[in-house]
């Protein structure tokens, strides 16, 4: 089973960067706050006032492009106006329809830099704004600080270009890739080493867009050395520069892994894991996100990761109010769980209470991600006490009752391999456990149907002793047997059958005894009633022997040779107790090869418990099986019968001979 957590994240990494719509908002309060126009005077104007005022602020732009000062002070009047009635998100397509845009990006030539962060909001305002150039002037205006000049005023244009950019490439693929074709990103690299530190966060929060979902950017961000400089941000007492860096950090490793390697090897391991203990509860998400994404694969990673001190953050985070810290944490314990070193240090660190706490949670991705740890930690039989002391079982009818699938599916899975043989009828009988797995099992997924064969296996395994052989139900009538002697021999003989040619003598008593068959044979209306020979044509006489040495002794030696055409005897004259012993002996004989065809032997002589053996050798033997073409058809037919041998020893009495 997969978690949800790294979906989750993703929702998260583009979003929580400045571009995301609480960003934008910050950026429009620091507007208000650098501006102090009329805010109110766009609602007291008709709208044909308004746009005349739009159409003389852009014939000033367009009129005003030098470096006069007198100039460049009505352009920036004219920018601020324009700023200032982009405040209001009905104005911004009247500038745009008014042809600010070009204008606009026209000044970017010259300081200072357009306030334009509410035209990009829309896509087709950042496609327009990037159609029109906007793109080359920003990444100069990136490299001002080359040419020495580090005044305030150069920093707060350096800052706004970057934030531009963020903007401007926001959920833009292809504007994010002219970012790298016109040289956008070198400049970012080197302004992470800038030293006002809302510059450094402006570009790392650049980078950060820029690197999301995209292998060419990531390439050329660490290409540019980026990651020691990242890393030294992770250490930041900033919590905004360490929040920004853990961001690209994420986004660079992101289904990258040839980056993240480098970035484990550059160090990054432990400032992050340093990080779930910030102030910051967006770093320490962002963080736990990350550990999750390093622990992905790597098995060393998952225990170093544990060995560092991460697991002590991480179940704090667990039981945070805020939702978000807690799905990481069980994002990131559930991928450290799936390794064997961890499951039990994570389990004994007090971890289960609280996640059984998560699986109340109406998060659905709470949930699952609460299932995937505790499914991790049931590989490990030292936690299987600690499971069942909390009540996990008590848990599974609130569980069954959750509309998510993929929750109820890990549960299900997770229980499988937890609960003792008195929970299993209530939970996979009486609240549909055994529905969910065999619903895996028949599930086009490969993984599905693996972990669905290996808990049903593990269920086998605790309701019966998986013996391919039940004990033969008792006869109707109290068994006689004569004893070997008697075997074709004439003396007291009252009946004699004709088997290929030859007389073999029986005792009609012992064989009333035996089954349905001969008792209506010769007590019923048949001509066999009173006939004294009896022609048996369609059994050997060897068969036959071994058939009537069983009725007379109750015991035969069944080898594979005549196995199956004695289970075929069995089968015609209702003998039970010699087809379970024909039955263990074809058990015997299953493999990969032949187990279809055995199946097919069961279902044409009512075999049950052979049919069973079958089942839960194919369960057994998923790996093998599962590449076999014709196996998807395989487990469609024995579905019924997987289902009919579960409830059948889920249901009887544990102790039930």
């Amino acid at each position: 089973m997969e978690n949800q957590g790294e979906t989750s994240g993703r929702r998260h990494r583009e979003q929580s960067s400045p571009t995301s719509s609480s960003s934008r908002r910050s950026l429009k309060r620091k507007l208000d706050e650098e501006f102090d126009g009329d805010t109110g005077r766009a609602g007291d104007r008709s709208p044909q006032d308004l746009v005349r005022e739009v159409r003389a602020q852009v014939e000033i732009l367009d009129s005003a492009f030098s470096s006069a000062e007198k100039d460049r002070l009505a352009a920036k009047n004219a920018i601020n106006v324009l700023s200032d009635l982009a405040r209001n998100e009905d104005m911004v397509n009247v500038i745009v329809d008014c042809a600010a845009v070009p204008s606009l990006v026209r000044h970017l030539q010259a300081p200072p830099l357009v306030r334009r962060e509410t035209l990009v909001q829309d896509p087709e305002h950042q496609q327009l704004i990037v159609d029109a150039g906007a793109l080359p002037y920003l990444v100069d205006l990136l490299k001002r600080h080359r040419d020495g000049l580090n005044s305030r005023a150069v920093s707060s244009v350096i800052r706004r270009a970057a934030d531009a950019i963020t903007n401007l490439a926001h959920e833009n693929s292809s504007i994010k890739t002219r970012v790298r074709v016109d040289g956008g990103i070198p400049p970012l690299v080197e302004l992470l080493e800038f030293a006002d530190p809302k510059v450094q966060r402006a570009a790392a929060g650049a980078l950060r867009t820029l690197a999301f979902k995209n292998d060419d950017n990531k390439n050329q961000i660490v290409e540019c050395n980026a990651l020691p400089t990242l890393i030294l941000m992770l250490r930041s007492e900033d919590a905004a520069i360490h929040y920004e860096a853990v961001g690209v950090i994420g986004n660079l490793v992101h289904s990258s892994p040839n980056i993240k390697r480098e970035v484990l090897a550059a160090g990054a391991l432990q400032p992050v894991i340093a990080l779930l203990s910030s102030c910051c509860s967006e770093s320490q998400r962002e963080a736990a996100l990350l550990l999750g994404q390093f622990a992905a694969t790597d098995s060393d990673c998952k225990v170093h990761i544990v060995q560092r001190g991460a697991l002590r953050p991480l179940l704090e985070m667990l039981q945070s109010p805020d939702t978000q810290l807690k799905e990481m944490s069980a994002f990131a314990l559930g991928r450290l769980a799936q390794d064997t070193h961890n499951q039990a240090g994570i389990a004994h660190s007090g971890a289960i209470v609280p996640l059984l706490k998560l699986l109340e949670s109406k998060n659905g991705f709470l949930q699952h991600n609460a299932a995937f740890v505790l499914y991790g930690l049931a590989d490990n039989e030292d936690n299987v006490a600690d499971l069942v002391r909390v009540g996990v079982f008590r848990n599974f009818k609130m569980v069954n009752s959750l509309s998510r699938k993929l929750f109820k599916d890990a549960v299900a899975l997770a229980l499988a391999h937890l609960c003792s043989a008195d929970d299993q009828k209530t939970i996979f009988i009486d609240n549909n456990g055994l529905d969910l797995l065999l619903e895996l099992l028949e599930s086009t997924c490969s993984k599905h149907q693996k972990d669905s064969s290996m808990a049903l296996c593990r269920l086998a395994n605790k309701a019966s002793s998986l013996s391919p052989m039940d004990a033969a139900p008792p006869s109707p009538i109290p068994q006689v047997y004569l004893g070997e002697q008697f075997v074709n021999n004439p003396t007291l003989s009252d009946v004699t059958f004709l088997v290929e040619g030859k007389r073999f003598y029986a005792h009609r008593i012992c064989l009333l005894a035996s089954s349905d068959a001969f008792r209506a044979m010769f007590d019923g209306g048949y001509r066999e009633r009173d006939a004294k020979d009896i022609e048996i044509p369609n059994i050997r006489w060897d068969i036959f022997e071994l058939m009537m040495r069983y009725i007379y002794t109750g015991s035969v030696d069944v080898n594979l040779d005549i196995a199956q055409d004695l289970l075929r005897a069995a089968d015609q004259y209702l003998l039970e107790g010699l087809k379970r012993l024909c039955e263990y002996a074809i058990a015997q004989d299953i493999s990969v090869e032949n187990v279809s065809l055995m199946f097919e032997l069961s279902e044409a002589y009512n075999a049950l418990s052979l049919r069973h053996a079958c089942v839960l050798f194919i369960l057994e033997k998923f790996d093998k099986l599962c590449i076999m073409p014709w196996y998807s058809q395989l487990i469609q037919r024995i579905l019924p019968e997987t289902r009919d041998y579960f409830v059948r020893v889920l249901i009887r009495p544990i102790h039930a001979e």
